[in-house]
C-alpha cells in the first residue's frame, strides 16, 4: 500500500502533468489563458489577485529551499537548523497568510458576483478546492508542526522522499509515520499537479516573449475627404461596389 500511495501516485501525477500540457498546447492553444473576468468586476480582483500571486512566489520559494535543497547544503553554508526554522516559519507564515487571504477574496468574488459565478467552470471549482486544500494543509505544516504541537523536521523525511522520486532509488517508506498534515498536503498537491494541465493554471507557463521580436505596429491617419497621394493609398480605401443594373 505504501508503494502505491507514495510511489505510484506521484509518477501518475507527473505523467499527467507533462503529457497533459503537451496535449493542451497542441489541441487548445486558444484556451491557454486565465480566462480573465476583470471585465465583470475589478475592485475585489485588484485586491485579491496581487495577494495571491505575490504570496505564491514566497510559497514556491519556500518549497524550493525546504524540499529541493538538502539539509546538508544549508549546513555546509553555515545555516543552523534553528536559524533555518525561524526563517521558514516567519517567512512561510507571512506568504501563506497572504495567499490564503488572496484566494479567500477571489473565492468570495466568484461566489458573490453573478457574472463571475456564471463564468466559473466545473474545472475551476475543482481547482479551487484542491488549491485551497493545499494551502491550508501547507500552512498547518508551517505553523502547527513547528509552533503549536512541537517541531517536526520534514527535511529528514518528506524532502528526501520527494527528491528520491527523481532518482533511480525512490524511498516511499520515508512518508510512513509522518504527521497527517504532511501526508494530506502531499496527496492534495499530487492531485493538483495531475489536474493542473486541464485548468486555467496553465497560464503560469506563458510569457509574452513574442512581444520582444514582433514587428512594429504602424498606425496611419486616413483623410476621408482629401485624396491620398501616398504610395500605398489605395490599400486604405474602401472597395467600390459597382452599381447593379
Amino acid at each position: 500500500m505504501t508503494s502505491i500511495v507514495w510511489l505510484t501516485l506521484p509518477y501518475v501525477a507527473f505523467t499527467s502533468f507533462v503529457l497533459g500540457h503537451l496535449w493542451r498546447y497542441r489541441t487548445d492553444q486558444f484556451g491557454w489563458t486565465t480566462r480573465s473576468s476583470q471585465i465583470y468586476e475589478s475592485r475585489l480582483l485588484r485586491l485579491g489577485s496581487p495577494l495571491f500571486h505575490f504570496g505564491m512566489l514566497g510559497v514556491i520559494g519556500g518549497h524550493v529551499l525546504g524540499v529541493l535543497i538538502p539539509q546538508s547544503w544549508t549546513d555546509a553554508a553555515g545555516v543552523s537548523e534553528h536559524l533555518y526554522h525561524v526563517v521558514a516559519v516567519s517567512a512561510g507564515s507571512v506568504a501563506g497568510v497572504a495567499v490564503i487571504v488572496g484566494i479567500g477574496i477571489l473565492l468570495y468574488r466568484r461566489i458573490t458576483v453573478p457574472a463571475v459565478r456564471v463564468a466559473t467552470t466545473t474545472n475551476d471549482k475543482v481547482m479551487y478546492v484542491l488549491l485551497a486544500g493545499a494551502l491550508i494543509t501547507g500552512l498547518l505544516n508551517t505553523v502547527g508542526s513547528n509552533l503549536l504541537w512541537g517541531t517536526y523536521n520534514y527535511r529528514e523525511t518528506v524532502s528526501p522522499w520527494f527528491r528520491g522520486l527523481f532518482t533511480p532509488h525512490p524511498q516511499p517508506d520515508l512518508m510512513v509515520g509522518t504527521p497527517w498534515t504532511f501526508q494530506a498536503h502531499g496527496l492534495i498537491v499530487l492531485a493538483l499537479i495531475g489536474f493542473w494541465p486541464y485548468t486555467r493554471l496553465v497560464h503560469m507557463f506563458s510569457a509574452p516573449v513574442g512581444y520582444l521580436v514582433r514587428p512594429y505596429v504602424v498606425y496611419r491617419s486616413k483623410e476621408i475627404d482629401a485624396p491620398d497621394q501616398r504610395r500605398y493609398a489605395r490599400a486604405w480605401r474602401a472597395p467600390v461596389t459597382p452599381p447593379t443594373r
